[in-house]
């Protein structure tokens, strides 16, 4: 049995795909841009700005099953450019907090929907 995630305080799939779905056992996020929900653009501030944004998308979609960042067990982080990775990975660190990172995998891609500069998914433990 799966229930599918919703809120408002993320920005709306952008396709036919749901913000995420939850298992009895995890939470699967779908990949989350920086798009601002209340103004439907990205922040401004490059990578560090458009990470942090992605993020805060991440948990507002896991705070609909009273979930935090904490229950993240495994990321993957799509950049534009690998020359972005090191300023990603600071907001990345702060975001997640020491000692609390999950499993993660980061990867530069050709290109994202509409041109961001990052994509953030994640999978997470329920309770």
């Amino acid at each position: 049995m799966k229930e599918t995630l919703f809120t408002e305080k993320a920005p709306a799939a952008i396709g036919p795909y749901s913000q995420g779905v939850v298992t009895p056992n995890l939470v699967f996020v779908s990949g989350q841009l920086p798009v601002d929900p209340e103004t439907g653009a990205f922040p401004t501030g490059g990578i560090a700005s458009q990470t942090r944004q992605s993020l805060q998308n991440l948990a507002e979609i896991l705070a609909c099953k009273n979930m935090t960042l904490g229950h993240v067990v495994k990321t993957t982080v799509f950049l534009s450019s690998m020359d972005d990775f090191s300023e990603m990975n600071a907001v990345y660190q702060e975001m997640f907090g020491e000692g609390n990172y999950p499993a993660r995998s980061a990867v530069e891609v050709a290109r994202l929907p509409k041109d961001a500069l990052v994509e953030i998914e994640a999978i997470a433990v329920v309770g």
